[in-house]
């Protein structure tokens, strides 16, 4: 994976550690792209209309058109986007889940595994640390899934911000 984030604007002395303004364009080994943008540096306002900020979500961009999802929300340039039922055999079904501590517990109680199981969760996350890596060092980086290490320039600096040092007793040392 390829991964390329920016701060947009400079950091405040003495303030957070985290950009405000960013931009960070992944691109992934089988040719998806993703870009992360904070809302203040997106262009096109079609999914919310001029003078609004975007909400917090996730938009889809194809061939065909677009699709916006956010909690309790969903947008497209088409409706028919919208309308037009998911392929049976292809369509990846989930149970429905708006309160994931609930989830949770209730998982815990009946054995039935959760809405977003672990994997999912540490998956989806790395998207976001690699993302703040790239923009904290501020240069393009590699990215092995396999190994969950960067590879080629600049991979030694960038591994450094993958895990701190843990505190004893609190670390591994006790696996041998």
């Amino acid at each position: 994976m390829e991964i390329d984030g920016k701060s947009l604007s400079p950091m405040t002395p003495g303030g957070y550690t985290a950009a405000a303004n960013y931009r960070v364009d992944m691109k992934y080994a089988n040719g998806v792209t993703l870009t992360i943008v904070d809302e203040s540096t997106v262009t096109d306002r079609s999914v919310v209309g001029e003078g609004k900020t975007t909400p917090n979500g996730i938009q889809f961009l194809g061939s065909d058109g677009w699709i916006f999802v956010a909690r309790g929300a969903i947008k497209s340039s088409k409706p028919e986007l919208l309308e037009t039922p998911l392929p049976e055999d292809r369509a990846v079904k989930l149970y429905q889940s708006s309160d994931h501590m609930r989830n949770f517990f209730d998982c815990v109680r009946s054995r039935k595994d959760p809405i977003c199981d672990v994997e999912i969760g540490h998956r989806s996350i790395s998207v976001a640390h690699l993302g703040v890596i790239s923009v904290r060092m501020n240069q393009p980086l590699q990215w092995n899934p396999d190994t969950e290490k960067f590879v080629g320039a600049n991979a030694a600096q960038a591994n450094q911000w993958i895990a701190r040092e843990q505190r004893k007793p609190y670390d591994y040392g006790f696996i041998a």
